[in-house]
This record gives structure tokens, sequence and C-alpha cells, in this order.
């Protein structure tokens, strides 16, 4: 029988099984009294949803909002709070991107999760009104050479290749970590940015008494069920991903159909409010629109396109199935919105209307199921001050001595070149399309993605997505911060000014006091960071719960940063462009090598500190590369960060194939120079003629530059060092992940 209000009203006193859908007795004690009387099933299952960790930030609200008192600056159109960013960019466009997790849905069905995940942000960039015109993906899996990893990774890579590419998007870069801490528990963090007229940004407030709602797109299933309030807010046990909810299942073809649609609809100015279903499916997208509009709303679920006839309104409610918009339109509009979904084949059914007063009203079959205040759901769940404490063997990691220093060997560069983190990921990027729209001007083994938005000037953006999950497990605050940083410098290396943040915090379980203080003290570094470099965050996401058997990954705050180009066309690209050209070193290299690759990939020792954290440095860099950039006197630059001084020259050599002759200064061991990983340095290429030039650009700032060789044949020559053909090099970068994973199709 379905539980109806008036039943909820006449049986008050019936227990519902509130604890198996996540929630606590104080937290059910406060819907009963919300409502007045128990609720029924429907309205049961929506707060357990709405109020779970992934829709509610219950846990993370106190903390995230320092990075709303980051000063926005002039180019901020919509900040937190919308389905994403919108950011300013000049010409009469604006630019929205945002970047999602999706870790736990992949690791129970790698291909459907990723690629669901991609599938998700892309909406969330189109809710904003702009036409996706990117995607990244940072992932991170556990040791390269477990077997579970050999289970998730092909699927995952597969999924996120095979939705982005159906969509016709761009992957223009992203990330591929190896650490046993993401056994069981990867990470796959989707990004997604999208261009718009300044004028088309939409919003997602249902406003408009008598307004329709309509719901667009794919027939609702009974996929992905509990996904957000079960899969999302709970911590995976040691029996791997049996007995888990219905992960979501995509299909790109109709969302590419969807996404066509809604721009059509957006240009001739037919939505008043729109908003994706994902997460929490009907149940977020029909509360969060009615509470941001401070509207009423009713809702009619029978009306609802089911795959399934028998599903229930629980289920209906709950369902995650993909590719769905809720839109809200006047009644005048309806007939247009009807006929463009038509002409691009998309399902569009008119299931409700915006209604004076606040409550949110759902009928199954004429009985209401739902009768609720939306804000209730939407805004007023619970808030927690988790206990926070200091990680117990947090003091004995930062004592850790780091292993002997070895001399600097060829032997130890092919070994360094060749570990998992530090190779070659072509056997992943190789499976996504990159230049797709072309536009796409840098994209993977650049720095940054770079994507022109604009034929006629050349303007564009640069991304960069970043996170050493390592650094922040030694020390929470500064990880964050170098995370940032990192990220900024890769966007300034092609020349792109840093403007903005998104990020998605990744993290085990807010319950455990030991996690909350890594969550508060990274997220208190990087609000101050930001607001340091100037690059308002503009939106992002927290995962929470990834923790198997009650271990917890290292704590991975992964950083977007985007940058500005106002001409593509002197975008600097990370590899050496030409011989003869001189090497510069810019930045101060230190005995920095607590948390590297080296360390962990030789030893698998985790210990020390990270490396220093100095933002006026990094600050200075960025003007430095920025104006070499619009100066026309950089050929290439590229950052130092994973795997130091050694294997930004290996990527930079590669690149097109141009060797180099280096001298190490004196001032330190060649494996210090070679490995340390300290942070604000660069390692540019500049034609001779503008070697002066750009040198005295870097005295005058104050910023150290240092001679370290010239751009020349074939090899890798370090003097008094190694000797290594270019050929030898690319061998070992690039054998291992096909050795791990096998070869792609067709080669």
């Amino acid at each position: 029988m379905i539980d109806t209000v008036k039943n909820a009203e006449a049986t008050a006193t019936d227990g519902l099984p509130y604890a198996e859908l996540g929630l606590q007795d104080d937290e059910y004690a406060k819907i009963v009294e919300i409502l007045g009387r128990r609720p029924t099933q429907s309205e049961l299952a929506m707060y357990s949803i709405m109020w779970s960790e992934h829709c509610s930030y219950k846990s993370s609200k106190v903390h995230l909002s320092q990075f709303g008192k980051i000063p926005k600056g002039d180019r901020m159109l919509v900040g937190m709070g919308e389905n994403a960013g919108v950011v300013d960019v000049g010409e009469g466009l604006a630019v929205t991107f945002k970047v999602e997790s999706h870790n736990h849905p992949s690791y129970v069905e790698p291909y459907q999760g990723a690629a669901t995940g991609i599938g998700g942000i892309v909406r969330d960039i189109l809710t904003m009104g702009a036409r996706p015109v990117l995607v990244m993906d940072p992932l991170r899996f556990g040791d390269a050479d477990h077997p579970d990893t050999k289970r998730v990774l092909p699927g995952i890579v597969a999924g996120v290749g095979g939705y982005g590419n159906c969509l016709g998007l761009p992957n223009v870069g992203g990330e591929v970590v190896f650490d046993p801490s993401y056994q069981g528990n990867p990470l796959v963090n989707a990004l997604c940015l999208g261009v718009m007229p300044v004028e088309r940004i939409q919003l997602s407030a249902a406003k408009g008494v008598g307004n329709v709602v309509v719901l667009l797109g794919a027939k609702t299933g009974r996929d992905g069920i509990g996904g957000v309030s079960v899969l999302a807010s709970a911590t995976f046990e040691e029996d791997g991903p049996a007995n888990r909810p219905a992960v979501q299942v995509g299909d790109p073809f109709t969302e590419k159909l969807l996404i066509e649609a809604c721009l059509e609809m957006f240009d001739a100015k037919l939505v008043e409010g729109i908003q994706d279903l994902g997460g929490a499916g009907l149940t977020c997208a029909l509360t969060e629109t009615s509470a941001a509009g401070k509207s009423g709303m009713v809702a009619y679920l029978d009306r609802v396109p089911l795959r399934e006839a028998s599903m229930d309104p629980t289920e209906v409610l709950a369902s995650e199935s993909q590719e769905r918009m809720l839109a809200i339109v006047t009644p005048d509009s309806l007939p247009e919105v009807l006929a463009i979904a038509e002409k691009w084949g998309v399902l569009a059914t008119a299931i409700g209307e915006v209604t004076t007063g606040d409550r949110l009203k759902i009928l199954w079959h004429g009985e209401a199921v739902v009768d609720v205040p939306p804000g209730s759901l939407a805004d007023d769940g619970p808030v927690y001050h988790r206990p926070m404490v200091r990680p117990a063997d947090l003091d004995a990691l930062n004592n850790a001595p780091l292993p002997d220093y070895p001399e600097a060997t060829k032997d130890l560069l092919l070994k360094m070149i060749s570990s998992p983190n530090l190779c070659s990921k072509r056997w992943v990027v190789e499976q996504y399309d990159r230049i797709v729209m072309g536009n796409s001007v840098l994209a993977w083994p650049e720095d940054a993605g770079v994507v022109r938005l604009s034929e006629q000037t050349g303007l564009g953006v640069a991304l960069a997505t970043d996170g050493n999950g390592r650094y922040t497990r030694l020390d929470p605050f500064a990880g964050a911060q170098l995370a940032l940083a990192e990220a900024y410098r890769n966007v300034a290396a092609t020349g792109a000014v840093p403007i903005a943040v998104t990020d998605c915090l990744n993290f085990g379980s807010p319950e455990d006091p030991e996690v909350m203080w890594q969550f508060a003290e990274a997220t208190r570094g990087l609000a101050e960071a930001c607001a340091f470099l100037e690059t308002p965050v503009t939106g992002g996401n927290v995962s929470f719960y990834n923790s198997t058997a009650g271990t917890p990954i290292n704590p991975t705050p992964v950083v977007g940063v985007l940058g500005l180009l106002d001409d593509v066309a002197r975008r600097t690209p990370m590899g050496f462009q030409d011989q003869g050209e001189t090497l510069l070193l810019l930045g101060d290299t230190h005995d920095e090598l607590g948390g590297s690759e080296w360390a962990w990939s030789q030893h698998r020792h985790l210990g020390g500190v990270p490396p220093r954290v100095d933002l006026a440095r990094e600050k200075v860099l960025a003007e430095v590369l920025v104006s070499g950039s619009r100066d026309g006197m950089l050929s290439s630059a590229h950052d130092l960060s994973d795997g130091g001084l050694a294997q930004a020259l290996v990527e930079s050599a590669l690149a097109k194939g141009i060797g180099a002759r280096i001298v190490l200064p004196e001032t330190q061991t060649a494996f210090v120079q070679l490995f340390s990983e300290s942070a604000g340095r660069a390692l540019v290429s500049v034609p001779r003629s503008e070697e002066l030039r750009f040198t005295e650009m870097c005295n005058v700032r104050d910023l150290p530059v240092t001679r370290i060789g010239v751009t020349d044949g074939t090899a890798l020559e370090i003097q008094d060092v190694l000797t290594v053909d270019l050929d030898e090099l690319r061998t070992a970068h690039e054998a291992t992940l096909p050795a791990l994973f096998g070869p792609l199709a067709g080669t």
C-alpha cells in the first residue's frame, strides 16, 4: 500500500526504518517536529537523501564558509550556491566550470560510474546556460600492480572516454595517480567547462505562480536509487563492491540531444529556471528549485515517464536515472518548449506547477504522498561541528628520517621516469579525444589544457587540476596550498592569468576526528592561499567517506585553476621547441624530498614534511611566466613538481624529440638538484636573442634565475652526472602502463 500523507496523519505512532536510510535519532526527531507528524515513506526517503552528507554538506558547511569570505573580484558573476560558478572572461562571454566526484559508483561499476560522473558534471554546466566545451579527469587508483586496480582502471578510463567522446567534448587534461591508500576506493573526479554569452546565464529558482514544471530527457528507472544517501555517504567495508545500490546507467547520445534542446530553449528565452537531475534525482530538483524560488510547488508524480511501470512513488523520487533536466517555464512558453523537445527527439512532460505558499506537494494518482516545506529539505538540514583531533601518528611521520640520498645516475633516472606516477600516461589519454571541436590548442601532456573560445579574437582559457595526497597527509594545511600553487603555476606556465578556482575535496569519514582535523586544516590552508593569490573559489564538491574497512584514503584536495588568455596564439607549450635555445631554471631549489616521488617510488617511504609553500614567490613566478609569454620571450615553460627538475627535463625533451646539455650549479648535490620537489619553480627555454631581456625581467622582480644549459641534439646530457639518448628515455617512460594493463587496441 502506498503511504500517503493522510495515512501518516492517522498512524502517527508507526515506526519507520530511518536508521537504515542513514538518519540519526535526533535527525528523525527534527523531521517529525518540522512536519508535526510522522513522515510518509516518500518523505522519509527525501529527507534521508537531502540530509545526507553528499547533498547537505552537514559536516563541511562550517569549514566551507571560509571560501565565501574570499574577495570575489570583478569577474565573478555567479558564486557558490548554484550548480556551478560563472566567471566573466570578456568580449561578452562568460565561462562556468566545476569539478565533482563519482568515487564510490566507479568502484562498484567502473565503466558506468565514471561515464555518469562525466554526464553529471556536463549537465551541471549546461544548467547554468553554457555550452560544454571541455572535460578533464583527475583520477586516483590503488597500487598499479594490484589486481583490483586492474579491475577498475580500464573500466573507469573507458567510461570517461566513452561518454566524453560520444558527447564530442575534448578531454584536455587531468591526472592519473597510484597509491595504496586508494585501494578499494578509487577517486574519479570529473571537471567540465562551458561557455555562454553573459546574458544567457540560467539560475535554478522556481518562480512565478502558475509556471509549469517540465521534466526533460530520459525516462525514469530504478538505477541509482540510494546512490547519494547510501553509496556516497557511507564507508566501504572489506566485502568490496557487492550488495551496493544500483549504479546509474548513462546514455551519452540522449544527453547530446538534451544539450542541444536546452541550448535552443535558452537562446529563445523560454526557461525561467532549470535544474539537472543527478544525485538525488527528482527529490533534489523539486526541492532545490522550489526552495531557491521561495515558492510552493505541486508535482504529479504519476505523470513521470517510467522505464518500469511497477515503480512506486518513493522509487520515482529517489531514482538517479541520468540525462534528465527539470525546467520551469511559463504556460505561454510551454507549447514552444514541447515543440523544441520534440524536434530534438527529447521526451518532455509537464509534471507540475509553481504555487503560492511554501509547501512542496507531490501527488500520486490524486493522493498526496509528500507535503513538506521545501526549505527544510534544501536549506535547513543538520549542521555539525564534528570533533577534531590531530592524527596521533603525525609527529612520527613528520620526524621519520628520509632514506639516504643516492648518487644521481642514469639508472636512477630511468627508474624514476618509469615509475607508475611519473611514467607517460599515453595509455590512458589516447582513449580520449583531445582535439574534437577543433579548439584545443594545448592538451596532454601539457601543463594545462588550453581551449580557444573565440575564433575571431583568439580569446581562450587554460585549466589545470592538481593535488598531492602524500603532501596533504604529512601537512594538510600546506598540502592544500601546494595543490593550489601547482595548478596555479601550471596555468601560468601556458601564459594564462589565473583568475578562479574550483575544488573537489576527497577525504575519509567525517565521523573520524582525525579526518575532520585534516579537512579543517586543508580548507583553512586553501582559503588563505586563494585569498592571497586572488583566485576566488567559484564552487566545487566535498566527497567524504572515502575509506575502506575504517582506513581512510590520504586526504586529497584536488584543485582546479582557471586561467585567461587574451590570444591563444601566444600560449607557451611545455616542450623544447628548437635547438640551440637557452635553458633557465626559475626559483630556488632546496633539500625538500619529504613526501616526494623519489622517497615513495624507490623506497615506499612516506615521511618528513612537504616542500615549503611561498605564495608570494608563486605570484611573482606566475607574473614572469605570463609576461614572458605575452612579450614573445619564451619558447617553452614547464613547472617543476612531482619528480623535480629531472622529470621536467625529460618531459620537455621528449615532447618534440629535442635533447639538452645541462650543467648543474654546484650549490647542492646533483641528486637534490635533480629530484627535489621544491615549489615555486619552472624550467623555461628562451631564444638566445631574448635571454638578456628575460633575465633582466626576472632580476627586476627578484625572481632567482639560473642558466643551466642549452637545447641540443638527441640526448639528455647532464655534465659529470649522466647521458642518455632520448629513444632510451622514451622507451622507459612509455612502457610502464602498457606492460601493466595491456596494449591498446590497434597498437
